[in-house]
């Protein structure tokens, strides 16, 4: 199918309800700031297993403490009021009590907060939460998260197959996938005299968009996008591949083109025909359709990221065992499709036949549940060495602060 929307009319479009927040709201304006301080104290070391060290184990309590802690990003459950239906089922079910925390804000800012516990060898309170890829290359290489033990979760067997050999954690030892997005191009009809904007080309250097596109302060999606647009590979590129996207986005910004780096704040910019285009979060223009169904989006024919967030369990967790046991039930297909996050790519095979059922726009939503096609489009950034991390953050946020 192609991959360029018209006004009026989106393949990617889906009848979705609106979320109350978006998974990646917690973004705006957090991205950029203090990063390179956290970064270059603690780059993200390669992702050789072999190579991680030791991680710390604590007595399991599970058999005699009937409890899980997890700490989740925002909006990043099934909701009714103030109840999560899903955690009260398995703690019916089970009669484990799941202490569910929506803490996770941001990467850096919840690792800077848990590494001195982890580095301490002691509890960080929690036996489950949710790490984007990169983050967990750093974890599993530290030392700071456990192997699963799979015979605790079966259900891993209903793995998405694409997920199943991530370059964070090859063989998925360490890690289990929540959900997924992609990060394409944006772009409001209204302000584009309803032409698509379908290439970061276009982005970066079509005059008739001029000072009316922003780009994201998430380093790894814009200039991985730019890297595409130039032919590179995402899990081959070199220092000097970096140095060349981050010159085009230098000139983009020099010549005016660009107005500006932001987190989802570009939503509102979008609403209010603040601004033409953008990079965008695929979860977040879903969100967006429900409200504005006009609004365009555009999955680079040359290639977009795509980014994951996985449950992990940490080092010294007090109730592995029933860590695993959550993990298990999510696994299964019934289980997941309930989960209210129906804007982003779920790992669970199965869950399409159900929305196939309940919902079928749904079901045929690209940016829900992807062809294969469309995914064989798709890149993750590659992890970086500590001296790149600490580098490339640099570069970027030179470009992005000014």
């Amino acid at each position: 199918m192609s991959n360029q929307n018209s006004f009026g009319s989106n393949p990617f479009d889906g009848s979705l309800s609106k979320a109350a927040l978006s998974r990646r709201t917690v973004f705006a304006g957090l991205a950029g700031i203090g990063a390179v301080g956290l970064l270059s104290a603690c780059g993200t070391p390669g992702t050789n297993a072999s190579a991680a060290k030791t991680p710390a184990y604590a007595t399991d309590l599970s058999a005699t403490e009937k409890v899980v802690n997890w700490s989740n990003w925002q909006a990043y459950m099934d909701t009714a009021g103030s109840k999560f239906p899903t955690l009260d089922t398995f703690a019916k079910q089970t009669g484990i009590k799941v202490n569910y925390t929506e803490d996770y804000n941001d990467n850096d800012t919840f690792y800077a907060k848990m590494k001195p516990v982890l580095e301490a060898k002691q509890d960080t309170g929690r036996d489950l939460w949710c790490s984007t890829d990169w983050m967990v290359a750093r974890l599993i290489s530290l030392g700071y998260v456990l192997p699963l033990d799979k015979v605790n979760i079966p259900n891993a067997a209903n793995l998405e197959p694409s997920l199943a050999n991530a370059a964070c954690d090859p063989g998925r030892v360490y890690s289990l996938p929540w959900q997924s997005y992609f990060a394409g191009i944006g772009y409001n009809p209204h302000m584009t005299n309803g032409t698509a904007v379908t290439s970061m080309d276009q982005l970066l250097h079509d005059t008739s968009l001029k000072g009316k596109v922003t780009l994201l302060s998430e380093m790894r999606d814009t200039v991985g996008l730019v890297l595409m647009e130039q032919g590179k590979k995402l899990d081959s590129f070199t220092a000097d591949d970096f140095a060349g996207a981050i010159a085009a986005l230098q000139a983009a910004v020099d010549s005016g083109q660009i107005k500006q780096f932001t987190g989802n704040e570009y939503m509102g910019m979008l609403e209010k025909n603040e601004i033409a285009a953008c990079v965008a979060w695929s979860g977040d223009v879903i969100s967006m359709r429900a409200d504005y169904p006009f609004m365009g989006y555009t999955l680079p024919e040359k290639g977009f990221t795509r980014s994951t967030d996985n449950l992990v369990i940490p080092a010294m967790a007090q109730h592995k065992t029933n860590a695993e046991k959550l993990i298990n039930y999510y696994y299964d297909p019934e289980v997941m499709a309930k989960v209210a996050v129906d804007n982003y790519i779920g790992p669970v095979v199965g869950t399409k036949a159900i929305w196939e059922k309940t919902d079928p726009t749904v079901a045929k939503n690209e940016l829900v549940f992807p062809s294969d096609e469309t995914s064989a489009r798709s890149q993750v950034f590659r992890t970086l060495t500590a001296d790149e991390e600490t580098s490339f953050s640099q570069q970027f946020q030179a470009l992005t602060l000014g």
